[in-house]
């Protein structure tokens, strides 16, 4: 179908899966779509179920702890775009016919411990092997919660004069990532002190604690909408979440945090961090006036929040304003992360 790498792009989404989606049933209020992050599903008692998927990693390049990490934290931090923590989930472990007894135990242990952590119950799944099964890749899994109706955020919820916040900085996974992958390579060439800092940015992947606590203990608040920053960086993420809501945008260059490792990371591998997958950092859509109060609670956890622009009306556009020139933002449908990866696997990076 294609010769690319990452998630099917907006227009082949639509094509394709959108139109053919089952049954048609009254109780389900957001079903599949461009830009959000769950699906809602209404319960008795104004309740309602909120569900996402997403696939399990198993990286050798950088260990069974940290792909137990990503597998769990990352399906966490779509679950966070509610609001609300995941309770449950399910995991299906399509993983290598290699992968010995003890390789599994401790993958399956580190998925526990991190679950564990974050409150979530295991409730079932499937586990196989499979012969020639040499992805990064090792299956899928879904979480779910369970929350009021009227307290459950989704990306679509965003409003018109909505400030735009950013949590952390750009290109968060990515940038670590690269760098455990290539560690030989990136020493030698942005140095050691690069290095490692690229590297401590891995456990920084998650937020599921920046979106609890931009919301605070007050529901319904100051926050509307959120959406994680996944493939396609920052910039692809607020152009979704402001596709997703039926808004436009204005986003501020200057203000799109990018820390000096990133640069470097990034620079090396000829990528831009404001395009490049960015787990980690949530975008966040606070009613206007509010920004200082969210950012201010956000600061004394230590999670650093900047404002970068404000949702618009339709008909605005989405645009990226660059040295005081504005311009139609154009979203890119392939992350340039991949591309980076795998050349350099492919020149021999070690």
């Amino acid at each position: 179908m294609n010769d690319t790498s990452g998630k099917i792009s907006h227009v082949a989404f639509e094509q394709l899966v959108l139109s053919k989606c089952g049954a048609k049933r009254e109780e389900v209020r957001v079903g599949p779509y461009f830009g959000v992050d769950v699906s809602l599903i209404d319960l008795p008692g104004q309740m309602a179920m909120a569900v996402t998927s997403d696939p399990l990693s198993l990286i050798p390049s950088l260990g069974l702890e940290e792909s137990a990490w990503l597998s769990v934290h990352l399906m966490a931090n779509d679950m966070a775009t509610t609001g609300f923590a995941p309770m449950y989930g399910q995991f299906v472990l399509n993983l290598p016919a290699a992968i010995s007894k003890n390789d599994f135990k401790i993958y399956w242990e580190y998925i526990d411990k991190f679950c564990t952590e974050i409150g979530l119950a295991i409730t079932g799944g499937h586990t196989g092997f499979m012969e020639g099964q040499n992805s990064t890749i090792a299956g899928g899994g879904t979480f779910i919660t369970v929350a009021p109706k009227a307290e459950v955020l989704v990306s679509q919820y965003a409003q018109a004069g909505n400030s735009i916040l950013v949590t952390k900085e750009a290109a968060i996974s990515s940038s670590a990532i690269l760098a455990m992958s290539f560690p030989e390579t990136v020493r030698n060439k942005i140095g050691i002190e690069n290095y490692q800092k690229a590297c401590s940015l891995f456990y920084q992947t998650s937020s599921l604690k920046d979106a609890l606590t931009a919301v605070g203990e007050n529901r319904p608040g100051a926050v509307t909408a959120m959406h994680d920053v996944t493939e396609g960086g920052l910039l692809g993420a607020i152009y979704e979440l402001a596709c997703a809501s039926g808004n436009g945008a204005v986003i501020y260059n200057e203000q799109l945090p990018v820390g000096h490792v990133q640069h470097e990371i990034c620079r090396l591998f000829s990528i831009d961090p404001r395009y490049s997958v960015g787990a980690g950092s949530m975008i966040i859509c606070c009613q206007k006036g509010t920004a200082p109060s969210v950012i201010e609670r956000l600061r004394r956890e230590n999670i650093p929040c900047v404002e970068v622009g404000e949702i618009k009306e339709k008909d605005y556009g989405i645009k990226l304003t660059q040295n005081g020139v504005e311009q139609d933002l154009v979203y890119q449908a392939e992350d340039p992360y991949w591309a980076a990866f795998f050349n350099a696997y492919k020149a021999g990076w070690k």
